[in-house]
């Protein structure tokens, strides 16, 4: 069993990140596509293959209030096999090392995997695409 992620640097991934998003956030989540394709060039995104098949994709970009990442999106069948733990790391390693502000808005049955990472809940919970959210901010 081989697990990787990889930064994306060609369009034919970009085009696999983004199905897999298609499929979790559009299709199994209702998420208005409108709302879900914003701000991809400003992004860096990643791809995540489970034995070569694209199953994960995720993102992160620099906002004004610091580094954000988002659109964590794994594939059902590949759920609870390390996807998007690896997902996490990966993007948090390539973040910049100036990234002092690191925030994530989680949806709320993601929220302990993103607590195994050092990312806190702040503020009120807040809807988001239809969906129950918080922010969360990686404590450093």
């Amino acid at each position: 069993m081989s697990l990787q992620v990889q930064k994306i640097n060609h369009p034919e991934d970009l085009d696999k990140a983004f199905a897999i998003r298609k499929i979790v956030f559009v299709e199994e989540q209702n998420c208005p596509p409108e709302l879900e394709w914003e701000h991809e060039d400003e992004s860096v995104h990643f791809l995540a293959s489970y034995n070569g098949q694209p199953c994960g994709a995720c993102r992160w970009r620099k906002t004004d209030n610091g580094y954000k990442l988002e659109r964590f999106a794994v594939l059902k069948d590949f759920r609870g096999h390390g996807v998007g733990r690896a997902l996490i790391a990966e993007a948090l390693s390539d973040l910049p090392d100036d990234a002092h502000y690191i925030y994530l808005n989680s949806q709320l049955d993601a929220m302990s995997l993103y607590a195994k990472f050092g990312f806190v809940a702040e503020g009120e919970q807040f809807e988001e695409a239809g969906i129950q959210h918080f922010r969360m901010v990686k404590q450093v």
